[in-house]
């Protein structure tokens, strides 16, 4: 291979820059779920591998481990992705297919919150960030309503309080369902339909 030949291959392979923003955020997404299976004991060496980048190259966008730590937990905590996926909910389905899928993202959302939180919360490095992009705890989980109303304004005629009040409720059951030792959990759809039929099997008709 020619010396041309050659530099045309690693221009092929180099891969194209990042913003120091791009990099921190890509660096953030692949030390979540290391996080969420070591802990705070993952080190930046397996980050970086994992990231397929030098260990080097995350401190250049993070001073330290910790640093990388309170990031990798404000993003878990940050509601912004469970209120894309909302967001991106086809509004021309049925009120019981849109709260089914609504209801796998916020679940998906707290499943992620508690893998980092778990990992994270008794061990080095494990402070509560305080705010969320901005945001407390408070006005995200608001947010996250306010998004789960918006998916009920179609059958707003049919519903028996305001959308408000039943994303509300809602939100409440997704993440207070009582766990049983001899019982499945209840899969998003049968949760929805006990949610708008309630318990009684003749309640749907």
């Amino acid at each position: 291979m020619t010396a041309a030949e050659q530099n045309q291959t690693t221009t092929r392979r180099r891969a194209p820059a990042m913003s120091p923003e791009e990099r921190r955020a890509m660096i953030i997404q692949t030390a979540i779920p290391l996080i969420a299976e070591y802990g705070a004991a993952v080190t930046t060496a397996k980050v970086a591998r994992a990231a397929g980048i030098g260990e080097g190259t995350i401190f250049r966008v993070f001073a330290h481990k910790d640093e990388l730590l309170q990031a990798c937990m404000a993003e878990a905590l940050s509601p912004e992705h469970a209120i894309r996926e909302l967001d991106a909910i086809d509004m021309s389905q049925p009120l019981p297919d849109r709260l089914a899928e609504a209801a796998e993202a916020l679940q998906a959302h707290m499943a992620r919150m508690g893998a980092i939180a778990g990992s994270l919360g008794h061990r080095g490095g494990g402070k509560h960030p305080g705010t969320v992009r901005g945001a407390g705890r408070s006005e995200s989980t608001t947010r996250l309503r306010s998004a789960l109303a918006e998916l009920l304004e179609p059958d707003k005629a049919t519903l028996r309080r305001p959308p408000e009040q039943i994303a509300a409720l809602f939100f409440g059951l997704l993440f207070t369902q009582p766990r049983t030792d001899d019982e499945p959990d209840l899969t998003s759809q049968e949760l929805v339909e006990l949610f708008l039929h309630g318990a009684q099997s003749g309640g749907a008709e």
